[in-house]
């Protein structure tokens, strides 16, 4: 599956941004869609995800309450509406098909969409 993101950008403290995220390609083997960021120095960490089947979703523990993940799964695109915006939130954000664990996700990585929050 070919993902293409858009939405990132530079915002300020307490902002919001929607990171959107289209799919092509057949998604059957696909068991959830996830967002990923690496902020710069550190490993790349799972954000938010959410299952192909129930919708269940998970959330990083820096971002509960804050930032929400969705799906279209008619339009095959996967959403991240990002608010109340902090500056640890900076990093590079990547869309992700997720084929096996989250930890492990498998595929291949897009280039991803930077995000920049200023304080």
């Amino acid at each position: 599956v070919q993902l293409v993101e858009s939405g990132g950008g530079l915002v300020q403290t307490g902002g919001s941004l929607r990171l959107t995220c289209a799919a092509f390609g057949s998604t059957f083997t696909v068991n959830a869609w996830g967002w990923y960021r690496q902020a710069p120095g550190k490993q790349r960490e799972l954000v938010a995800a959410i299952t192909t089947g129930g919708g269940s979703t998970t959330y990083a523990d820096s971002v509960k309450g804050r930032f929400t993940i969705s799906r279209d799964n008619v339009n095959k695109t996967l959403y991240l509406q990002m608010n109340s915006l902090k500056v640890d939130d900076t990093g590079v954000y990547y869309c992700k098909a997720i084929y096996g664990a989250y930890s492990n996700p498998g595929g291949s990585w897009t280039q991803g969409t930077q995000v920049t929050v200023s304080s």
